[in-house]
C-alpha cells in the first residue's frame, strides 16, 4: 500500500450503533473484504494445552466483542491506528482440539501463510501453547526474536504429565529451538508460588530476566519501561502477553489467576512505554469468559491488543513514509 492508498477503517459507529453487526476486532473489515493487510487480527480458538481451569478457546470472541467500543483515535499514543496502516480482522485459525502436536502444526502453518504476506500479527488465544508456533513463524522471517512475556506464571516449565507441548512450557521449547534471542528475554509481572526455587534457577540459565509485578508497584512504570527498552534496543520484538498477568480484580475471566498482579492501567502504561520498540508480531492469551464478570477481563484484552495494534500500526506507517521520502 502506498501514501496515495487510504486505508478502509471501522465501520462508522455514528451510523451504525455499535452493538449491531458482526463483531470483528474494533468493527474492523475483514481480510477477505480487503484483499490484504499490514497488521492481521486473528483468532485461535484452542484451550487443550491448559493444566487447570479450560475455556480460553473463546477468549477471541469475547475480545472481539469487548472492543465494539475501541475508537479509532487513540490519545495515549497520539495516533490513529486504522487510518495509518491497514488492519483487518483474518478470523480464526481452527486448531485441531484433540491433538496438541497437530494444533501446533496447524497454527505455525496459517501464521506462515500471514507472515508471508507482509503482515504482521496480533494473535488473540486460546492458550498459551500457541505461542511456540508464532515465534516459530516470526524466527522464519527475523531470525530470533527479542521476547517480552507479560505473565504470572514463568512458563519455561519441561512437561505437564510427560507432554512437553502444553501452555506452560512455550518459552522452554522456543530457547531450545534457538528462536529466541537469549540477550533480550524478559518476563513482566511474575508472582506466586511456585514449584521450587529450581524453576527461578533453569529460567535463569534460558537467558530470561524477571520483572514482577511488586517490582512494578515500587519501581513505577515509567523506570520499568525504559528498563526493558534497554535490554531490547533495537532487535525485532515479540510481546506475548498472557491476561492473567492483570491481578484477578481487573481480569477474573481466565484459567490460573494469581493474587497481587498488575492492574489494566499499569499494563497498558508500560505497553505504551514501549512505541519505540521495534515490535513484529504480538499475542494475547487465556482469556476465558467463563469466569469473568460483565465483560471486565475482555474489556481489559480489547484496550490491550488496541495498543499493540497501533505500536504496530505507527511503524508501518513511519517505515512507509521513510521509504516513499527517498530519492528515487
Amino acid at each position: 500500500m502506498t501514501s496515495n492508498e487510504t486505508p478502509r477503517g471501522p465501520v462508522d459507529s455514528s451510523r451504525i450503533p455499535r452493538y449491531a453487526g458482526p463483531a470483528t476486532f474494533a468493527r474492523l473489515p475483514r481480510l477477505d473484504e480487503v484483499g490484504r493487510t499490514d497488521v492481521a487480527v486473528v483468532g485461535v480458538p484452542f484451550d487443550s494445552g491448559v493444566s487447570y481451569r479450560p475455556g480460553a478457546r473463546f477468549g477471541g470472541n469475547a475480545i472481539r466483542e469487548a472492543s465494539r467500543l475501541l475508537r479509532p483515535y487513540n490519545p495515549a499514543q497520539d495516533a490513529s491506528p486504522f487510518a495509518l496502516a491497514q488492519v483487518a480482522d483474518a478470523g480464526d485459525i481452527a486448531a485441531n482440539p484433540f491433538d496438541i502436536n497437530e494444533a501446533v502444526e496447524t497454527v505455525e502453518a496459517a501464521a506462515d501463510e500471514l507472515l508471508g504476506s507482509g503482515a504482521r500479527l496480533m494473535t488473540l488465544g486460546g492458550d498459551h501453547t500457541i505461542a511456540l508456533p508464532l515465534l516459530r513463524s516470526v524466527a522464519k522471517r527475523h531470525g530470533p526474536v527479542a521476547l517480552l512475556h507479560f505473565d504470572a506464571h514463568l512458563d519455561t516449565w519441561d512437561t505437564y504429565f510427560g507432554a512437553e507441548y502444553t501452555h506452560g512450557t512455550p518459552f522452554r521449547r522456543a530457547v531450545e529451538e534457538g528462536i529466541l534471542d537469549t540477550e533480550a528475554l524478559s518476563h513482566v509481572g511474575t508472582r506466586g508460588p511456585l514449584y521450587g526455587k529450581k524453576d527461578l534457577d533453569d529460567d535463569e540459565k534460558m537467558g530470561f530476566g524477571i520483572v514482577t509485578s511488586a517490582d512494578v508497584m515500587r519501581r513505577g512504570v515509567d523506570e520499568v519501561a525504559d528498563q526493558l527498552r534497554q535490554r531490547i534496543g533495537d532487535r525485532p520484538l515479540y510481546i506475548s502477553i498472557d491476561i492473567d498477568v492483570l491481578d484477578p480484580a481487573h481480569a477474573p475471566g481466565t484459567g490460573t489467576p494469581e493474587a497481587g498482579g498488575l492492574t489494566s492501567r499499569e499494563l497498558l502504561e508500560i505497553l505504551r512505554g514501549l512505541a519505540s520498540c521495534n515490535l513484529v508480531s504480538a499475542d494475547l492469551v487465556e482469556v476465558a469468559p467463563a469466569y469473568d464478570h460483565a465483560e471486565i477481563t475482555s474489556v481489559a484484552a480489547s484496550h490491550t491488543a488496541y495498543e499493540l495494534t497501533t505500536i504496530m500500526s505507527r511503524q508501518i506507517a513511519e517505515a512507509r513514509t521513510g521509504r516513499e521520502d527517498r530519492p528515487k
